[in-house]
């Protein structure tokens, strides 16, 4: 669901008494949904200065009816749920003030997906409606070409409104996002011209809104030399939405300290894998297709193996085939980042695959309406980036890559690059940096020149980063606050605690904020969440 949506055709109705149940919540946070989406006219969302002016309006009407609420009596797990719809309202509210996507970011208007996201929802603020081609394998049953037809059909029409509603003036969302725009130009024209010939109406449908598209982009040209305001929030903003959306206990001053931390912690680190490591002989680099199948797929095998017999979690029955569907091909070209690592150590990357277990259990389900589906804007991420990067230290430190030990030394270079791209984040919206900069420095802080900037990786980070705020950081801020909770549970627990009980526990309270799982696993509502929560 895009961020920044909303409707008026739900409007909030007065609370005449205080509600008191988890159940009035439930019907709220549904209600509340239905009214986050955008008024459709014509088939085509509506974003225009008006429909965001009664949208915000509205808002304050849902916010009062939400804090109307007493939660007396109710279970730290009910309470939780509270603050994930406050911090959703929030989320709006912030879009509204500060990040106004729809005014700003070109990208915004960005609706053909080709891949599927390993998040809940795609990262980044984005239009709703958007086409996720990759749900469509062909040959298409006549029922899904009649669902792409209709979503394809909308873009000529929604790009001819952004050219109203874009008024914005900062030039990296615009110059960066015009590249997104042109991107979804190629890719409607290759999907168009795969078409077999019995498609000719979704071939023509495509066609219209690849010219729509390049039409669309060559306007951002044409406006890009008067936009060159900068195009972060600035500082305060991002406290802001740390403590009331992202709810991270954290300013942004806090989270630089902790980014140079873990970035010196792992060239640190590595250093001192690498004197372990001398004399070994260098990982082999996958180099054919036949062996790419090979230690791909025998690196599944081993970690789910290893996931089995050390029983650090427990293993469901859809989570080897989720690792197996993510395999991939074989390709000769010119490495990214990820796949430096990725072609010398399959399994490495496979423990970061853990999106793919939270996949399953998304679909699965969690028993509870507010934390079934993905939660609006990214504030899943601390809970998911940050437990996947943090699982992959783990596995180390429990004993996954003792057979292969110059494994160990990409899960540091993996850390090293996460801290180095957050910084970008931080620097970025503190408006201390360019998004080139905030490449600049990623790519000379990640070891061994493997982030090039040459590459598309680095540039395509920073812009989402740009686009949303916190996202690059909480990779390796969500690792912290998961390391905390692990710290406060065994505080609790002593010589009782065990690894596979805690992340299975973790993982079942659903893909929330962090900070409010810590305080659903251990009780604990520590002085920093309370300053968060307003307590």
């Amino acid at each position: 669901m895009a961020a920044g949506c909303g409707g008026k055709s739900t409007p909030a109705p007065a609370a005449t008494e205080r509600p008191r149940t988890h159940e009035a919540l439930v019907t709220l946070f549904t209600e509340w949904r239905a009214f986050q989406r955008p008024v459709i006219t014509g088939g085509v969302p509506d974003y225009s200065a008006a429909a965001m002016v009664a949208q915000h309006e509205g808002l304050a009407r849902w916010m009062q009816r939400l804090s109307s609420f007493d939660t007396t009596g109710w279970t730290v797990a009910q309470q939780v749920d509270y603050h994930v719809v406050r911090a959703e309202m929030n989320g709006l509210d912030f879009d509204h003030r500060v990040l106004k996507p729809w005014a700003n970011n070109p990208a915004f208007y960005v609706s053909v997906f080709g891949d599927e996201s390993d998040q809940p929802a795609r990262e980044g603020p984005y239009v709703w409606g958007g086409v996720d081609m990759w749900r469509y394998p062909q040959p298409l049953t006549a029922a899904q070409a009649a669902e792409i037809d209709s979503g394809l059909a909308r873009i000529p029409a929604l790009l001819t409104q952004a050219q109203t509603q874009l008024t914005g003036k900062q030039k990296d969302l615009w110059t960066y996002g015009t590249r997104s725009v042109k991107a979804q130009a190629t890719e409607l024209a290759a999907y168009a011209a795969a078409l077999p010939a019995d498609q000719g109406a979704l071939k023509a449908t495509a066609q219209a809104a690849q010219r729509a598209t390049e039409r669309f982009a060559a306007w951002l040209d044409a406006e890009a030399p008067s936009r060159t305001g900068p195009s972060g929030v600035g500082r305060d903003n991002y406290d802001w939405y740390l403590k009331n959306v992202q709810l991270v206990p954290y300013s942004w001053q806090d989270e630089v300290t902790l980014v140079q931390r873990e970035l010196a912690r792992s060239y640190a680190y590595l250093a001192l894998e690498e004197v372990r490591n001398a004399g070994r002989p260098p990982l082999p680099i996958v180099s054919s297709e036949a062996e790419h199948t090979k230690r791909f797929s025998a690196a599944v095998t081993e970690y789910m193996g290893f996931l089995k017999s050390s029983g650090v979690i427990s293993v469901r029955d859809y989570m080897d085939a989720r690792m197996r569907e993510r395999i991939g091909t074989y390709s000769s070209a010119k490495r990214e980042f990820f796949g430096e690592v990725d072609y010398r150590e399959p399994v490495a990357m496979r423990t970061h695959g853990f999106h793919w277990f939270d996949k399953g259990a998304m679909a699965a389900g969690y028993g509870n309406p507010i934390r079934n589906g993905a939660l609006l804007y990214n504030i899943f991420n601390n809970r998911t980036e940050g437990l996947a990067t943090g699982w992959e230290e783990m596995m180390m430190g429990a004993g996954l890559f003792d057979k292969q030990p110059r494994s160990r030394e990409l899960i540091l270079i993996l850390l090293a690059e996460r801290a180095a791209r957050a910084m970008g984040d931080l620097k970025m919206h503190a408006n201390e940096w360019t998004l080139e900069q905030a490449a600049q420095y990623a790519a000379a802080n990640t070891p061994r020149g493997w982030l090039s900037l040459d590459g598309n990786l680095v540039w395509g980070e920073q812009h989402l980063y740009l686009k949303q705020p916190a996202y690059g950081v909480s990779y390796v801020i969500g690792k912290i606050e998961v390391e905390k909770i692990m710290q406060a549970r065994m505080r609790q627990l002593g010589d009782t605690f065990s690894v596979g009980a805690f992340m299975d526990t973790l993982t079942g309270a659903g893909q929330i904020p962090i900070s409010l799982i810590r305080w659903q696993m251990t009780g604990e509502l520590g002085e920093d969440l309370q300053r968060m929560l307003g307590r």
